[in-house]
C-alpha cells in the first residue's frame, strides 16, 4: 500500500471514490474538471495498480486549509487509512505554513479522536464564502465544523485579518501539496 501525491491522471479513480460515497451523505459532489484541476492538492493511497482512498488538502485562505474529499473504499475501512490520510495532511499543512485545518463532517467523532474541535460554521467565513452558500445545501447540510490548531496556535474565531481573507478563483493560492516526510514543521514554503 503506497501513500503518494496525486496527479491529473489519478481524476477519474478519485472521483469514482467520491461518487461510491455521495449516497450515504458524507461527501459533496465534485466534477472531473474540479478534481483534475485539484489532484495535486490530493493525498491518493494506491493499493495494486488501484487508489482505494483519498483526501484533498484544500487552501481556504492563507492561514486556513480544509480537509476534502476523505474517502476510503469500503473494502479497506477499519484499518485506520482515513487517519493516515488526515495525518499526512496536517504534516502539509505545517510546511505549507497554515495555522488551521478544518474540516465539515456529518460524523465529527472521527475528527474529534485525531485531535480536532467541533466550532461554530461561522469561525470558518472562508469555506462559507467560497463554497457553502452556493450550496443547494446551504444552512440545511447538519455537517459540523471542525477544527485543529496546528503549531501552538490558539484556536479562536476568526480575526479581522488578511491571513483570513478568502481564497477565490480571482485570487488563487500558490500552494502545492508535497509528501516530504523529512521535512521538519518549521520549514515553510
Amino acid at each position: 500500500m503506497t501513500f503518494r501525491p496525486g496527479t491529473a491522471a489519478d481524476a477519474a479513480a478519485i472521483l469514482r471514490l467520491v461518487d461510491e460515497n455521495l449516497a450515504e451523505g458524507h461527501l459533496l459532489p465534485r466534477t472531473l474538471d474540479d478534481v483534475r484541476a485539484h489532484a495535486h492538492r490530493f493525498v491518493v493511497i494506491e493499493e495494486a495498480g488501484a487508489v482505494v482512498g483519498c483526501a484533498e488538502l484544500a487552501p481556504l485562505s492563507i492561514a486556513v486549509a480544509e480537509v476534502r474529499s476523505l474517502v476510503v473504499d469500503h473494502r479497506w475501512r477499519g484499518l485506520g487509512l482515513g487517519s493516515r490520510l488526515v495525518a499526512m495532511l496536517q504534516r502539509q499543512a505545517r510546511i505549507a505554513g497554515f495555522s488551521t485545518i478544518c474540516a465539515f463532517t456529518h460524523e465529527p467523532a472521527h475528527f474529534v479522536r485525531l485531535g480536532f474541535s467541533i466550532v461554530p460554521h461561522l469561525w470558518f467565513p472562508e469555506k462559507i464564502g467560497v463554497d457553502c452558500t452556493s450550496c443547494a445545501k446551504f444552512r440545511t447540510c447538519g455537517q459540523h465544523a471542525m477544527a485543529l490548531a496546528l503549531d501552538g496556535a490558539v484556536l479562536q474565531p476568526p480575526a479581522a485579518s488578511y491571513t483570513r481573507m478568502p481564497i477565490t478563483a480571482a485570487t488563487s493560492s500558490p500552494f502545492r501539496l508535497t509528501l516530504n516526510r523529512d521535512a521538519s514543521p518549521r520549514e515553510r514554503r
